[in-house]
């Protein structure tokens, strides 16, 4: 991670839709989403902070209280509301992406970035945090590790893949810039 002295440049935004964050809960989706907001000087959307204020309650709360189905359901409804908003810098949930209709709406009003973290990455970032429902349990690197494999075919249809595992922020940011400027002028994914 870059220290606090590290300043970022600031790009014009080089596409017509919305940025769109996909992958596993731990990439950094939300982190490198406010950072790429501040870059672009655009707003940044967490779609788990507009579905917990939908909910009335956190994550893991609404998780535990309506079950993995009808959060997912709902989840459909709010990344359908807000891929269809105004441009902005849009983090998904890890499991958001896992829907059709959520990909298909994606590929209309967005462009869809996957972070492919490393698994290690994701363990660390996740290491004792207790907001995620599906982490809540004895061995989470083998749940993280099942759930990349079971997710990494629909992440993989994002527009976008940036791979990673101990680059600094500063250096993903400018990774990510680059790649979204070679998409944006007609460039390889």
């Amino acid at each position: 991670m870059p220290g606090k002295k590290e300043t970022l440049l600031h790009f014009p935004y080089p596409l017509d839709r919305t940025l769109f964050l996909v992958g596993m809960m731990g990439s950094g989706k939300s982190s490198i989403g406010r950072r790429l907001a501040r870059i672009y000087s655009m707003p940044f959307v967490d779609a788990d902070k507009e579905i917990e204020k939908a909910g009335g309650g956190d994550i893991c709360y609404l998780f535990q209280r309506y079950g993995e189905q009808d959060f997912r359901r709902v989840e459909e409804r709010i990344m359908d509301r807000l891929l269809n908003a105004k441009k902005c810098i849009l983090a998904s949930g890890g499991g958001a992406f896992m829907s059709a209709q959520t990909r298909q709406i994606a590929s209309q009003k967005a462009v869809s970035v996957f972070l492919d973290a490393h698994v290690d990455t994701i363990v660390r970032n996740t290491a004792g945090r207790t907001h995620r429902p599906l982490l809540n349990v004895d061995n989470p690197r083998e749940v993280i590790q099942t759930l990349l494999n079971k997710r990494r075919p629909f992440y993989e249809q994002a527009d976008i893949r940036v791979e990673y595992k101990e680059e600094t922020m500063g250096q993903l940011l400018r990774i990510l810039v680059a790649r979204i400027n070679r998409f944006a002028a007609g460039g390889e994914r």
